[in-house]
């Protein structure tokens, strides 16, 4: 099958050490070859993103064409950053004999370098549909020339809720163009979706009847919440767990459980959505290159991460959602190597785990170990849900005296507490309190309006006090003698 594409694609591909095409190759390429739509069905990890590439590839080196900047021939969309450029590297690999371009746009970075690759000409751009739109309205990126549309994991753009932004994109592609819509999962919104994009299409299916892979090992341990940690611990001992993916249901997990595999002498970096760009693309790198023995991650690592040689998949938590467990585990066991994959599993969990073995249609081995939990095991009804977080502190005492309310200090601006407030009196309005002083001016810092402030007007505070001439201030005494009128 591959016979029938370029020479320098197929020096590519000898040089990858690819020499039979997987069953959605098989099926895919031949149509896309001939201009065809396509709608395919297919669990991650079984070679979509060359079934989609090298039509691409072959089409375009066999017609080639110069378009101004910004203008790309094809348009690969992708749900995540990490997808994206392992879509970018593919490319790469399979066209580095051919003369054509492609780059790789996506938000957390600068986009800088993105605009300046678009500026020099490009005939294959991927992208996340984020930083799409946002170029697109600067004005650096246009569709009213694109030749191929390429939608990769619909169903992970519709969780992500990325549906409104990838509509925005379709509506700026033109009717005319070859569309391939590529899902591992057909619910009735990506249908909808898929029938609004494609027109008359090869539909291809890749065991649609089995969602794991059948050489993942997969077992299950039941174990207490608290004793997670001691578990993991107790299988990163085992030698044979040579490179480990650890799956976590939320970020700050992830950076906790990294912590404490890293004081112990175990190499382990975190991936999730709160770590800049750079700092994931260098946690991918050193777990690629086997820096890191460990690589903690969240779901946004469930798909589209290609790494080699990962030998197990461990779920520390398992997914809320039972989709994400057969994306999960397909980290392992890739290009027909076997792989195991433990579960960790508490008593709150239960439920998750009997949505798992629903999707899959299987039982789950249970394996034993040093920290099993028999409650977890046998864990039904309100024992496996979550419990409501309780308040740790101390017992409070009996508090049977009379609460007296609290001072309204609305509208008190100055530092402290107003004059009265301790007593439960209401708040000052404001007028002088009580008679004042001769030769004083009233109190009126707390917002007494049309009062004078400071010292009185027309003469010297001194010469009020004392009765003498030229006290003309509003408190002054009245002088005495002669100049009494």
């Amino acid at each position: 099958m591959f016979e029938q594409l370029s020479a320098g694609i197929r020096k590519a591909l000898a040089f990858e050490g690819y020499v039979k095409p997987t069953p959605i190759q098989a099926k895919a390429i031949p149509a896309l070859l001939r201009g065809k739509d396509l709608l395919g069905i297919a669990q991650t990890g079984t070679g979509k993103t060359a079934a989609f590439l090298l039509p691409i590839l072959h089409k375009f080196s066999s017609e080639m064409k110069v378009l101004p900047s910004g203008t790309p021939r094809a348009l690969v969309l992708a749900p995540t950053r990490e997808l994206a450029a392992q879509i970018g590297d593919s490319c790469r690999k399979y066209g580095k004999h051919l003369r054509l371009r492609h780059t790789v746009i996506f938000g957390g970075v600068g986009q800088g370098p993105q605009v300046s690759s678009l500026k020099h000409g490009v005939d294959i751009l991927i992208a996340t549909p984020g930083r799409l739109l946002d170029l697109m309205e600067q004005g650096f990126v246009f569709l009213d020339r694109l030749e191929v549309f390429v939608l990769d994991e619909a169903d992970r753009m519709l969780d992500m809720g990325f549906l409104p932004d990838v509509k925005r994109v379709v509506q700026r592609v033109p009717q005319r163009r070859q569309t391939m819509f590529f899902s591992a999962t057909m619910s009735p919104e990506i249908s909808a979706l898929a029938a609004s994009m494609v027109h008359d299409p090869v539909r291809v299916e890749v065991t649609p009847d089995s969602l794991t892979v059948e050489k993942i090992d997969q077992r299950v341990l039941f174990v207490d919440a608290k004793k997670k940690d001691a578990l993991l611990w107790l299988l990163l001992e085992q030698e044979h767990l040579e490179k480990v993916l650890v799956f976590t249901r939320t970020k700050h997990r992830a950076d906790r459980v990294c912590r404490s595999l890293n004081k112990k002498g175990v190499k382990a970096v975190p991936i999730h959505g709160n770590r800049s760009q750079n700092q994931r693309t260098q946690a991918l790198k050193s777990f690629h290159d086997g820096r890191s023995r460990v690589l903690v991650a969240t779901d946004i690592a469930a798909r589209g991460i290609d790494v080699k040689d990962i030998s197990h998949v461990i779920n520390y938590d398992l997914p809320n959602e039972p989709e994400n467990y057969v994306h999960r585990i397909g980290r392992t066991a890739r290009a027909g190597k076997d792989g195991i994959a433990y579960s960790f599993c508490a008593a709150d969990e239960r439920e998750y785990l009997r949505a798992i073995e629903k999707l899959i249609k299987m039982r789950i081995e249970v394996e034993k170990h040093n920290y099993h939990s028999d409650e977890a095991l046998h864990a039904t009804g309100a024992a496996a849900r979550p419990k409501p977080r309780q308040w740790k502190g101390r017992e409070r005492r009996p508090f049977n005296r009379e609460v007296k309310p609290r001072p309204d200090t609305r509208g008190f601006r100055g530092r402290g507490k107003p004059r009265g407030a301790s007593r439960g009196k209401p708040r000052s309005s404001g007028k002088p309190r009580g008679k004042p002083r001769h030769g004083r001016a009233p109190n009126t810092s707390r917002g007494a309006r049309g009062k004078p402030k400071g010292k009185p007007r027309g003469g010297s505070s001194r010469g009020g006090q004392r009765g003498g001439r030229g006290g003309t201030g509003r408190f002054h005494k009245k002088p005495r003698g002669r100049n009494r009128r």
